[in-house]
């Protein structure tokens, strides 16, 4: 008996244990109760997130109460896409603007941590670099200064509003997230509380997790990533052996969220497909058996970009803020070829940050070497 405990006590001792981690799926596709329910019966026995992404869903009262019920008798945490407070009013089942901070009140303290926080205004810094339909700043007479003192400030009304109940509160109590496909340093500074980087298309995912970590750790945050279309047509999705690759790394990498979007409804379930559950499944399975297996690839160095400078990284000829060319200033050319010396060298251990001394100062000792755009980088053999 003594052996058998003694035996028992060491496995505990050295199996690895997971750290908090949230991965599932955002249903986007529908606009019933009953596409949800399905979606939530097929993955809340190998998930433990559910994002409700269905504005049509959210617009309905009845509806976002039927869903976010089931979901969190299903066992799972859950956010909540809000697209507009003023959308919600008695002819859809809230009599007034204001009643919406009622709701999130009540989620608080009808589903306690389940209830992780809302969605707020989607990509952000994706619109802002690819002029879309919610530029915040459309000025190119403006500084880069100018223009980031307006975007993080135009965010930040944003993320302290929600996160105030409507300023109903002194200090914020609801945690606010977005997803974009660039600026998340800026994304972070705005206020938001947790900002899914989109692993989307062919881009370098080790690019995005410098970007996206550097940002995150810099401010003290918890990020997280979200997987979005390879392809602009069906199948839309990634293959499922991709899909495994992608949130392994984010793990390793240090994710505290991974999520997989579905959007349109090509299939039963959007666009999750059987390999995307089946990728889904083996993650999860592993992740809590033997989660040693995905090792881990903490931020080692640090490259440091000049204040300001909202560059969109996904190639050499990518925007400066949406407004400007590459070519507006003679440094990027420079800071796109140390990015990619630097990620060729690190691969997932280099944090890309900003020249914010009162903000990376506390962090700058947790890298073993910092490299400055304005100076030349080196690799030692």
């Amino acid at each position: 008996m003594l052996i058998v405990l003694i035996s028992v006590s060491l496995f505990l001792i050295l199996k690895p244990s997971a750290r908090p981690f949230y991965v599932g799926v955002e249903f986007a596709y529908g606009s019933q109760f009953s596409q949800l329910k399905a979606l939530v019966d097929k993955v809340k026995d190998y998930t433990n997130l559910f994002v409700i992404g269905s504005v049509t869903l959210t617009f309905n009262r009845t509806a976002l109460d039927e869903s976010c019920n089931y979901i969190y008798s299903s066992g799972l945490n859950f956010i909540v896409l809000i697209t507009s407070y003023l959308k919600y009013n008695s002819t859809n089942g809230y009599p007034g603007s204001n009643s919406i901070f009622d709701w999130f009140g009540n989620a608080t303290r009808e589903y306690g941590d389940k209830f992780l926080g809302i969605y707020r205004f989607d990509e952000p810094g994706g619109n802002q670099l690819d002029d879309g339909k919610y530029q915040l700043i459309m000025n190119a007479s403006l500084s880069y200064a100018r223009i980031t003192q307006t975007y993080v400030g135009t965010l930040s009304g944003f993320t302290h509003f929600y996160g105030t109940l409507g300023d109903r509160t002194s200090t914020p109590v609801l945690k606010i997230f977005t997803s974009d496909y660039g600026l998340y340093w800026f994304d972070y500074q705005g206020g938001y509380s947790t900002v899914f980087a989109e692993f989307v298309g062919n881009q370098s995912r080790q690019g995005i997790i410098a970007l996206e970590r550097g940002a995150a750790q810099s401010f003290n945050r918890n990020w997280g990533v979200i997987v979005t279309w390879k392809y602009d047509q069906a199948p839309y999705l990634e293959s499922g052996d991709e899909l495994f690759s992608d949130l392994s790394q984010a793990y390793s990498a240090g994710a505290t969220y991974a999520i997989v979007f579905s959007y349109p409804d090509i299939t039963s379930y959007g666009t999750l497909t059987t390999d995307d559950f089946q990728a889904l499944q083996t993650f999860w399975s592993e992740l809590h058996t033997n989660p040693g297996q995905f090792g881990s690839n903490p931020a080692e160095g640090a490259y440091v970009l000049p204040a300001n400078f909202g560059f969109g990284f996904r190639n050499p000829d990518d925007t400066i803020w949406g407004l400007f060319p590459a070519s507006n200033d003679s440094y990027t050319a420079k800071i796109w070829s140390d990015t990619q010396i630097l990620l060729a060298c690190y691969y997932d251990r280099l944090n890309i940050i900003y020249d914010y001394p009162d903000i990376i100062g506390p962090t700058l000792h947790e890298y073993s070497r910092v490299f400055y755009w304005n100076q030349t980088v080196t690799i030692s053999s």
